[in-house]
């Protein structure tokens, strides 16, 4: 598994400002979990979402490709830190 947070820059309210990914081997989504402006949470995984929030239809681009996008950022994570944002926000 690989683990991605990306924070992305923007001004809309109802759009997440940071997002982490749980990816499989071939960079699908197993598990989401979006951080809104307001500080809300949201996440999905193959059985259960939340708000918007669904996993990706495709896998995800190479991190080179997102951070090539001006508007995001990514950063590689471990494990534990996506773990800490699941439990945020599969327990808030």
């Amino acid at each position: 598994m690989d683990y991605l947070h990306v924070h992305w820059r923007h001004d809309a309210a109802d759009a997440p400002v940071d997002i982490y990914s749980e990816l499989d081997d071939d960079r699908w989504e197993v598990r989401k979990v979006e951080v809104f402006p307001d500080g809300t949470l949201h996440y999905a995984d193959d059985w259960r979402s939340t708000g918007k929030t669904g996993l990706s239809e495709v896998p995800l681009p190479s991190f080179e490709e997102i951070a090539g996008q001006r508007a995001l950022t990514p950063a590689v994570i471990d494990a534990a830190e996506f773990e800490r944002m699941w439990t945020r926000a599969t327990e808030g």
